[in-house]
């Protein structure tokens, strides 16, 4: 089966999305908005971990690849708005949590979004 992901490719998707909405919580923020030229069949959604805070390279990869595993499951769990494109920017506190606790304040953030 093909994944419904796609990521985000274009610099002003990025520089759009950021002056849209945002929802944030101690481990992430969701910065999320319709965009034009967007197939609603799939869910446009990229994870940002800056270079800044995090230091170490395999530790941000760590952290894009609990976000796409914890985004995949919400594809299927839960409903998630396909109109809405979405950055999501992980914060340092995301390395000393465990991976239930970071996947259910994100359902949760999601579930607020509709």
């Amino acid at each position: 089966m093909k994944s419904k992901i796609v990521a985000l490719s274009k610099n002003e998707d990025f520089k759009n999305l950021l002056k849209k909405k945002k929802i944030s919580n101690k481990y992430l923020t969701i910065f999320f908005g319709h965009l034009e030229q967007k197939d609603n069949k799939k869910l446009n959604i990229s994870f940002v971990t800056k270079k800044k805070k995090i230091y170490k390279k395999n530790k941000r990869n760590k952290i894009k690849r609990r976000l796409r595993n914890i985004v995949n499951e919400a594809v299927t769990k839960i409903s998630i708005n396909f109109n809405y494109s979405y950055l999501v920017i992980a914060k340092i506190t995301m390395l000393n949590n465990e991976y239930t606790i970071i996947k259910d304040t994100l359902f949760q953030d999601f579930e607020r979004i509709k």
